[in-house]
């Protein structure tokens, strides 16, 4: 008989209320912010970096998974058919024939796309997974601002034709990085992608403002929001009520309270 307990399994993101829009979740989850904010502390060094990063994203590429990824009814035998015909588990798995890939920016990405790209292989049929990588700069003026973004090479596997493409960059600062990243696979690699999914440690204003005005079709997922630096009628209101009012970047455009630079912390490189 089939149990209508797993023909519809619910799954409910724990979010924090903001008016950003429908395609931006910041997900409030103290476990996760507790570990976040010890990365993000002056006296954490390596090897425990890359350790929390990897439990940071294991767990936010889990949660984008179960929301974002379609799902199938299944029939699978269990071990128990060979003593009762009831051993059978009926219900909703993960689809397993999606496509998806999952884009490194070195050089902050590399270790958080590595994490999705081997979780993404253990639900999903491997030959239908991928890893593309991107190498990036920021352009800086003499006064050290930022002024844009430029890809200084990239190895795409391939189109990406109803693939979910997922963009797992720690630190979403300004969005000039992500944005240029994203219109090359919109313009240049072959194929329409199914949904293109950006997954972030920590985001600002600025970051926020800057992809749901590039690409409005992109689903943004963080675990925390920084805004150290909006002006004070801001930290009183729901995020996204004084969206211009509200700022999170520097001079130099590091996040605040933020965590430093995360590309030269994860590779103890500082240049």
């Amino acid at each position: 008989m089939r149990d209508v307990l797993y023909e519809n399994i619910p799954f409910a993101l724990s979010e924090t209320k903001h008016l950003y829009g429908k395609q931006v979740h910041l997900v409030g989850n103290p476990y996760l912010l507790s570990l976040l904010a010890h990365l993000c502390s002056k006296e954490t060094v390596q090897p425990e970096v890359n350790r929390l990063v990897v439990k940071l994203y294991t767990d936010l590429v889990v949660m984008a998974i179960n929301q974002e990824f379609p799902r199938q009814a299944a029939t699978i035998p269990t071990r128990m058919i060979d003593y009762t015909p009831e051993g059978i588990y009926q219900g909703q798995v993960l689809d397993p024939e999606v496509r998806a890939v999952s884009v490194n920016i070195a050089r902050a990405g590399t270790l958080p796309s590595q994490v999705t790209f081997d979780l993404l292989n253990t639900v999903l049929t491997p030959r239908l997974v991928r890893q593309d990588h991107i190498i990036m700069s920021r352009m800086l003026d003499k006064a050290e601002q930022v002024v844009g973004s430029n890809i200084g090479g990239a190895k795409i596997g391939g189109d990406v034709d109803d693939a979910v493409v997922i963009f797992p960059d720690p630190m979403g600062a300004t969005g000039g990085s992500l944005s240029t990243a994203i219109e090359m696979y919109k313009k240049k690699v072959p194929g329409k992608m199914r949904k293109i999914i950006c997954l972030h440690l920590i985001v600002t204003p600025e970051y926020l403002k800057r992809l749901t005005t590039d690409h409005p079709d992109v689903v943004i997922y963080s675990l925390r929001l920084d805004r150290g630096l909006s002006d004070p009628s801001v930290f009183g209101t729901v995020p996204g009520t004084m969206w211009d009012k509200e700022r999170g970047l520097n001079d130099r455009q590091y996040i605040v309270p933020g965590g430093g630079g995360l590309g030269e912390v994860m590779n103890n490189a500082y240049v």
